[in-house]
């Protein structure tokens, strides 16, 4: 049996970036201090007006094939995590199917997942690798959160960035991913929610749970998210733990969503986590939602940090609400 491995991952950001000093030009009376101290951000890209998610995960691809010599004839499937389609309809990643000049028997899908589609994304590809249904897979992540939020959102404005990251996951002799776990709670579906890109628009359409303070599209709960997060998180890794025969001593890198340096550091505090050993990396960032987890790979790649010997922990938790986990080894880093 062949089982699915990380491969090489390239990153693409737009080319525009919001420092908190712009921020501060529209919106004189915010303490950017206090918000970065809360946060963990200075900058973030922001996509251009006609540059949709689909444009940054071709982007992401084409540095992904051109920086690694892969030929996209050999792909044979693409996933394409977003929450910010191109259209309702057709399925995004048949557009960049045909944009990367992918070959016409790859398979290819789109699925709305967030903050941990990541994870989940993984687990799907994991499962096509050892079904046999797939051996080269284009894992494209991208999001461009930016365009449902209003100048004026100070809880909005401040976190989230657009971005994109190509992982390719290839065939591998040996499992470098297992263990994986999943939790969903819909009923905090009204602590993050797109409350005008859909079509249940009647009495009956999910409100967001607390008066609106901006005009944004775009709606979070943020102490919400985080209880949530700390709530649920460390149960789930403990049975992600249990199940793989492992202790917290065990683990490399706790690689967590970077959501903002607030939620983690209050994650990791509450795990009893050594600071050294949760690396938060979102500085010149922000949060770029499905892609953070990528991102944090190829910098702790680029960094050096992570040697393939090391048993990791990924997890995703966010919007839906929505988490999974799972154990990793970064034994086909290129």
């Amino acid at each position: 049996m062949k089982y699915a491995a990380v491969g090489p991952i390239a990153v693409h950001l737009p080319e525009r970036i919001e420092s908190n000093e712009d921020l501060m030009v529209d919106n004189p009376k915010w303490d950017m201090d206090l918000i970065a101290s809360k946060t963990g951000i200075y900058n973030r890209h922001i996509a251009a007006p006609n540059e949709c998610s689909s444009d940054l995960g071709v982007k992401a691809a084409e540095k992904l094939f051109a920086q690694f010599d892969i030929d996209p004839s050999t792909i044979d499937f693409l996933l394409f995590c977003t929450q910010t389609p191109d259209y309702p309809l057709p399925t995004t990643a048949c557009l960049i199917q045909d944009r990367l000049g992918l070959p016409t028997t790859c398979g290819a899908l789109d699925f709305n997942l967030g903050c941990s589609g990541y994870v989940y994304g993984l687990s799907l590809c994991d499962g096509l690798i050892r079904s046999g249904v797939a051996k080269r897979i284009l894992f494209i992540t991208a999001e461009t959160y930016t365009k449902l939020i209003d100048k004026q959102d100070r809880s909005l404005r401040t976190i989230f960035g657009d971005g994109a990251a190509a992982t390719l996951i290839e065939s591998y002799d040996e499992p470098s991913m297992w263990g994986f776990k999943f939790g969903t709670d819909g009923k905090g579906a009204n602590t993050l929610l797109a409350t005008q890109s859909g079509f249940r628009n009647s009495e009956d359409a999910i409100e967001p749970r607390h008066r609106r303070r901006w005009k944004s599209d775009l709606y979070m709960d943020g102490p919400a998210l985080i209880n949530f997060t700390v709530g649920q998180i460390p149960d789930m890794l403990d049975q992600v733990l249990l199940d793989a025969d492992m202790t917290r001593q065990d683990v490399g890198f706790y690689l967590f969503h970077q959501a903002t340096h607030k939620m983690l550091s209050q994650l990791q505090q509450v795990m009893e986590i050594d600071e050294e050993r949760v690396p938060i990396l979102l500085r010149d960032l922000g949060n770029t939602v499905s892609s953070t987890l990528p991102i944090l790979i190829n910098q702790m790649r680029e960094r050096g940090d992570m040697t393939p010997e090391m048993r990791n922990l990924l997890v995703g938790f966010g919007v839906g609400w929505s988490w999974a986990g799972c154990v990793w080894q970064d034994a086909a880093q290129p």
